[in-house]
C-alpha cells in the first residue's frame, strides 16, 4: 500500500507589542519568573480585561500579508480546561467569528514545485503560562508571565503533503510576518510555535485519515523531523493491522520520537462561548484600509522586482530577500553606481557571511559599491579587493586608500610586469618548453607565477599578454 500525507499546521505567532493582550502588564521575555503579572492576568476575582489595540493592529497586518479577508466584527470567546499554566481556568480566544479567514501562502514544495497553502483563519488570543520542570527537585514549577501575552493563530487546511513541505510553508509565514512587523518570531523565546496535524490515507483517495496533533515543537528542523516520525509510526501501525488513535503527541528531540500525551480534544470539549467581560470587536473600514496601504513590499513581489529590474537568478533573488535588512542592503549598493549582478555576489558573499556572523553589514553600502567599481575597471583582482574588504571592516579609509596603503592595486606598467615575466620564464623551463611545443594550457599556470611573483598586484589579462610576446 502506498500511503499519501496529509498535514495541516497552526502556528501560534506572539504579537510585538510592549504590553499584553487584555491589561498593561509587559510582554517582553527574560523577566524573573512571575513578575510581569497583575490580577488580571492571575485571573484574580473581579479583575476585567482591556483589549490591547496595537495587538489587534498587528494581527490585521498578518492577516492582510496573507491574503485573508479581515471581518470588521469578530467575538472573544472563553476556551475552559484546566491545566496549572491558565489561573483563570479559561483562554480567551475566538472561535466561530475569528478575526479573518480564507487567505493563502505561496511556497515551494521540494516535490511538487510551487504550492498555495490555504489559511483557514486567523484569530487573536492570549497565551497561557509555562511550566518548569528543572527549577524545584522533584516538582514543577508555575511561571506567568506569559500568561495573557498576545498571539496570532494561524490555520491550514490539509493542503500540505510532506514534512518537507511544511518546513517550506512555515519558512514562507515567518518571512511574512517578519517583513511587515507583526513579530520578531524568535523561536527560542517563544514567539512562535507551531502544532500540526498529522494523518495518512491510500494514494488516490480523499477521505481523511484519523489525525494526530504534535504540539508545542519550537524549531523548524524539529516540526519536519517530528512529523516524520509520526508518519512512520502511522504507517506502522496500520501496517500491523491497529487503528490509529486521534491523540496529542509530544516530540522527544533526543531520540527522535513522538510520544502520546493524552487524547486530544475537540471543540465541544472546551464549551466555548462568547465572554460575558468583552464585547465584539468592531472594525473600522479605514482602519483596516490603511494597515493594507502601510504594509511594505512583501516577499514574493520583491523577488520578482529583483529578478525583473536588476536581471538576477531566481536563487540569487530568494537569497538576497529573505531578510528585509539583506535586500535593502542590496539596493543600497545598486544606488551608488554598483553593477547589480556584481553587487548580489558581493552581498551574498562576504557581506553576508559578516552579517551571519554579527547580526549588521559593517562594510557600509557607499563603500562596498567603490570597492565593486574598482574591481569593475581593473584596478583590483578579485583576491586583492577580498583584502581590502576585510582592511575596510568599521574603518575610515576608502577602498583606494586601503588599497593603496596595502599595495593591492593592479600594476600595469610594462616594465614591471616583463620583468616578473622574465623572471618566470627563466625560473620554469620545462613548463616554457611545453607551452611552445603546444600545451597551451600552461598559460593558466605560468599567469599564475606572475601573480605570486608580483605578490597578486599584475593585471592578469596584462600578463598574459606579455606573455605571448614572449613566448612566440
Amino acid at each position: 500500500m502506498v500511503w499519501e500525507t496529509v498535514i495541516g499546521l497552526e502556528v501560534h505567532v506572539q504579537l510585538a507589542t510592549r504590553s499584553k493582550m487584555f491589561c498593561s502588564c509587559s510582554a517582553n521575555f527574560g523577566a524573573p519568573p512571575n513578575t510581569n503579572v497583575c490580577p488580571v492576568c492571575l485571573g484574580l476575582p473581579g479583575a476585567l480585561p482591556m483589549p490591547n489595540r496595537e495587538a489587534v493592529r498587528l494581527a490585521i497586518r498578518a492577516a492582510i500579508a496573507l491574503g485573508c479577508t479581515v471581518h470588521r466584527t469578530s467575538v472573544f470567546v472563553r476556551k475552559n480546561y484546566f491545566y496549572p499554566d491558565l489561573p483563570k481556568g479559561y483562554q480567551i480566544s475566538q472561535y466561530d467569528r475569528p478575526l479573518a479567514t480564507g487567505g493563502t501562502v505561496h511556497c515551494e514544495s521540494p516535490d511538487r514545485g510551487p504550492i498555495d497553502v490555504s489559511i483557514v483563519r486567523l484569530h487573536v488570543e492570549e497565551d497561557a503560562g509555562k511550566l518548569l520542570h528543572d527549577r524545584i527537585l522533584g516538582a514543577t514549577a508555575v511561571d506567568l508571565n506569559r500568561a495573557g501575552v498576545p498571539l496570532a493563530e494561524i490555520v491550514t487546511g490539509p493542503d500540505l503533503r510532506s514534512p518537507a513541505e511544511a518546513r517550506s510553508y512555515l519558512t514562507a509565514v515567518k518571512q511574512l510576518l517578519v517583513y511587515t512587523g507583526v513579530s520578531d518570531c524568535n523561536m527560542e523565546q517563544g514567539s512562535l510555535r507551531v502544532d500540526a496535524n498529522l494523518s495518512i490515507r491510500p494514494t488516490g483517495t480523499t477521505t481523511l485519515g484519523t489525525k494526530t496533533e504534535v504540539k508545542n515543537m519550537n524549531s523548524f528542523a524539529n516540526v519536519e523531523r517530528a512529523l516524520e516520525a509520526e508518519r512512520a509510526r502511522q504507517i506502522a501501525m496500520v501496517g500491523q493491522g491497529q487503528s490509529v488513535a486521534q491523540v496529542t503527541l509530544l516530540f522527544d528531540s533526543t531520540n527522535g520520537v513522538v510520544r502520546p500525551m493524552r487524547g486530544k480534544e475537540e471543540s465541544r470539549d472546551y464549551r466555548y462561548f462568547p465572554d460575558p467581560d468583552l464585547p465584539p470587536v468592531v472594525l473600522d473600514s479605514e482602519w483596516i484600509e490603511t494597515e493594507r496601504g502601510t504594509l511594505p513590499e512583501l516577499p514574493d513581489a520583491k523577488r520578482g522586482r529583483f529578478v525583473e529590474a536588476y536581471g538576477l537568478s531566481t536563487y540569487d533573488a530568494k537569497v538576497l530577500a529573505s531578510e528585509v535588512a539583506i535586500a535593502d542592503y542590496f539596493e543600497a549598493v545598486t544606488q551608488v553606481g554598483a553593477d547589480p549582478k556584481l553587487a548580489a555576489n558581493w552581498v551574498m558573499g562576504d557581506a553576508l557571511a559578516g552579517y551571519n556572523a554579527s547580526g549588521r553589514f559593517a562594510v557600509a553600502p557607499p563603500a562596498l559599491g567603490a570597492l565593486i567599481g574598482l574591481v569593475a575597471d581593473g584596478t583590483l583582482s578579485i583576491q586583492a579587493a577580498k583584502k581590502v574588504y576585510g582592511a575596510l571592516v568599521d574603518g575610515p579609509e576608502t577602498p583606494r586608500e586601503a588599497a593603496d596603503r596595502l599595495g593591492l592595486v593592479q600594476v600595469r606598467d610594462e616594465g614591471a610586469l616583463e620583468m616578473w615575466v622574465d623572471e618566470v620564464i627563466a625560473a620554469h623551463p620545462n613548463e616554457v618548453a611545453r607551452y611552445r611545443n603546444g600545451e597551451t594550457k600552461l598559460m593558466g599556470f605560468l599567469t599564475g607565477q606572475v601573480m605570486k611573483r608580483s605578490q597578486g598586484r599584475a593585471d592578469p589579462k596584462a600578463i598574459q599578454s606579455v606573455l605571448v610576446r614572449r613566448l612566440p
